[in-house]
């Protein structure tokens, strides 16, 4: 997807820089060019005076300058794409603050540049978000108005430090009250999204805030998800590494290669939150004993008590019929669509492992199929499941996995679910799984649990652990 336009970004970096004196010689305002020659926080030739005072939509970075400390959040605020070419640099802050905030919904395009809050420093002890909003790496606000496609493609660019989401593209009325899963609450514009990242490498972020993700599209509207990711990393981000979610009409697309997904989800540290739950932290009733939902308080006093996750099933009476108490631990790369529409991946060659809850976690409601490729891809390690492909209402689960791995994983190895009408056809082949779902030692569940056909096919596989079907056909 769009890499036609690769080398001719790279052509005029190259170009860029053999022009720099005449640049900065030029009416950067008429030019829309900028070179930034300084590392300093604000003032002519500093990355800010570029954005926001000259707001050009080309800056270079000269090669001279090494680090760019702010001291408050870089804000673009013109409509225009936005390509920021670096050579190497780190922008960085002491402060719990967003490095690079795009506030009207412009296209962004960076190359060869940093951005580094302060590493190692967060955690659910250590919250970034108790006394103001906390901060970002890199944030694309989208305009309520926007139409077409916003595109944010990122060329050798790291994030790391920040206490919120490392990357986050919000097309969502509510900002960051948007909520992560299927059919969040907002309102989003009619465009749609297109992330592409080369060379990406996302690390030790979103761990001072609950439910902050190493990469996180938010899309409320009708518009598409378009996921394009090369060798690109996802790892210790405190919930998930990455996140989509379409949460109304539109799509998901998703598709990576030699690409990482590991260490993830652990803000929510179960060590140090299961002195919070209560005990029992799950029972089950009789209508006649009269439970009510105030004699099953939600827990208070923890140190984030959005950690801590109350399920209660109500009789018709309006008794609790059994509660269940858990940790909301994060996943490996979790892709959710709600409304009409499909969500479809490829991953390929890519590591999905150790994370604190499903290693891949896939969820497709309402109309829409889910139609997904994991070929000489590895998930093991993980909490919950290997992989977890789930879908609900009017829509087919259509699976293909080659040369795969599912070892010691805490859930079952691979998951298919069709929960509603719609078939489910999967194919596997020179798989292997073993270890996994612990007493239940599973390694390939497939259902189908409505109207309609289900079909397995395994071939030249070694499923060590076993496979279970219900309303599926093993062929």
């Amino acid at each position: 997807m769009k890499n036609a336009g690769l080398n001719n970004r790279k052509t005029l970096a190259g170009a860029s820089l053999v022009a720099a004196s005449a640049l900065m010689s030029a009416p950067a305002h008429a030019a829309g060019f900028a070179v930034v020659f300084n590392g300093n926080d604000s003032g002519f030739g500093s990355l800010r005076f570029a954005l926001e005072n000259q707001q050009a939509s080309h800056v270079l970075i000269l090669p001279s300058v090494d680090e760019i400390n702010i001291g408050s959040t870089l804000n673009y605020d013109a409509t225009r794409s936005l390509t920021i070419f670096g050579t190497g640099q780190t922008v960085t802050t002491d402060l719990n603050t967003t490095l690079l905030s795009v506030n009207q919904g412009a296209d962004l395009r960076i190359s060869n540049l940093n951005f580094r809050g302060k590493t190692n420093f967060y955690s659910i002890e250590n919250r970034g978000d108790l006394e103001g909003p906390a901060g970002k790496g890199i944030f694309v606000d989208v305009r309520d108005d926007q139409t077409g496609v916003v595109e944010v493609e990122l060329f050798n660019v790291s994030v790391s430090g920040v206490a919120n989401h490392g990357i986050h593209i919000s097309d969502c009325s509510l900002a960051d009250e948007c909520g992560g899963g299927s059919g969040g609450g907002g309102e989003g514009s009619p465009a749609s999204i297109y992330v592409e990242l080369h060379n990406v490498h996302v690390n030790d972020v979103g761990q001072g805030k609950f439910d902050a993700d190493g990469l996180r599209v938010d899309d409320r509207g009708e518009g598409d998800i378009y996921f394009y990711a090369r060798h690109s990393s996802f790892t210790f981000v405190g919930a998930d590494g990455v996140e989509l979610d379409e949460g109304n009409a539109g799509s998901v697309y998703a598709d990576i290669a030699h690409s990482d997904f590991s260490n993830n989800g652990n803000y929510c540290d179960p060590a140090l939150l299961s002195a919070w739950l209560p005990s029992p932290d799950e029972a089950e009733f009789s209508e006649e004993e009269s439970i009510t939902l105030e004699m099953i308080p939600a827990v208070s006093g923890s140190p984030d008590d959005s950690c801590i996750e109350r399920e209660v099933d109500f009789y018709d009476s309006g008794f609790v019929e059994a509660y269940e108490f858990g940790i909301d631990v994060d996943d490996g790369i979790d892709l959710d669509e709600a409304g009409e529409g499909s969500l479809v991946a490829y991953m390929f060659k890519s590591s999905i492992n150790h994370n604190f809850d499903e290693g891949v976690d896939f969820d497709e409601e309402d109309g829409g199929d889910i139609e997904v490729s994991f070929i000489k891809t590895e998930a093991n390690g993980n909490t919950d499941d290997g992989y977890k492909m789930s879908e609900e209402g009017q829509g087919d689960v259509l699976g293909t996995v080659k040369r795969a791995q599912a070892f010691d994983n805490g859930g079952k190895g691979f998951v298919f679910e069709e929960a509603d009408d719609g078939d489910l056809s999967v194919n596997v082949k020179r798989t292997q799984t073993a270890n996994n779902d612990g007493s239940d030692d599973t390694g390939i569940e497939a259902v189908q649990e409505d109207q309609g056909m289900g079909t397995l096919k395994v071939r030249r596989s070694e499923i060590a652990d076993g496979i279970d079907t219900d309303g599926v056909d093993l062929i």
